[in-house]
């Protein structure tokens, strides 16, 4: 990928020290979606401590300096694949996933190891968001599991959004498909509805 740094968050506290990170995360501005920028501002420097999850944070060249136009969180996950989901889906993508996944004939499902794209979000503050696309967005997030999977193995990652139609055509158009739905924990606040859409894609 060229035109942008994708830098670990991890490595930039090491680089630059807590309390500079935090300055530099204190700029971003999501008003669309409160829920990502408070898990910049207040959950990602812990969550990459702590290894729950990791957030990479993506740069831009704008008059001569990096600013931070966006970021993403990965994290490590399992997930179910039912097969009521897999007779649904085309031969390949049938092929794939059993390759990948280990089938548990009691749950009657596929149970695969997948990095989960956590959080997903562009900066609005100074109009930074113009810099990059959603779509490029994306897919810096699936070329760094792709560099991931490269020395791990896996070829899946998979994300949670809302059930909105915007969104889904979003991720629908990026190459993920819908394959379950997860009812909300207690603790996550703040999102429409009673359930997240669960949804997959192969990575090449």
């Amino acid at each position: 990928m060229t035109g942008y740094r994708v830098v670990n968050l991890g490595i930039l506290i090491e680089e630059l020290g807590e309390d500079t990170v935090k300055d530099i995360l204190s700029s971003f501005s999501c008003p669309l979606n409160p829920d990502v920028e408070g898990f910049l501002k207040r959950k990602a420097i812990d969550f990459a401590k702590q290894s729950w999850a990791q957030t990479h944070l993506v740069f831009a060249s704008f008059k001569n300096q990096w600013v931070l136009v966006g970021y993403f969180a990965l994290a490590s996950k399992h997930i179910t694949i039912t097969s009521k989901f897999l007779y649904k889906q085309s031969k390949t993508l049938r092929k794939r996933i059993s390759k990948f996944a280990t089938y548990d004939s009691e749950l009657k499902s596929y149970i695969m190891s997948a990095p989960l794209i956590a959080q997903l979000g562009k900066n609005y503050a100074e109009n930074y968001n113009s810099l990059i696309t959603g779509d490029e967005l994306l897919e810096e997030a699936c070329h760094k599991i792709s560099r991931i999977q490269f020395d791990l193995g896996g070829k899946f990652a998979y994300l949670e959004c809302e059930d909105k139609p915007k969104l889904l055509e979003f991720y629908s158009s990026n190459g993920f498909c819908e394959f379950d739905r997860r009812v909300l924990d207690k603790d996550e606040t703040g999102l429409d509805g009673e359930y997240l859409v669960q949804m997959l894609k192969y990575i090449r």
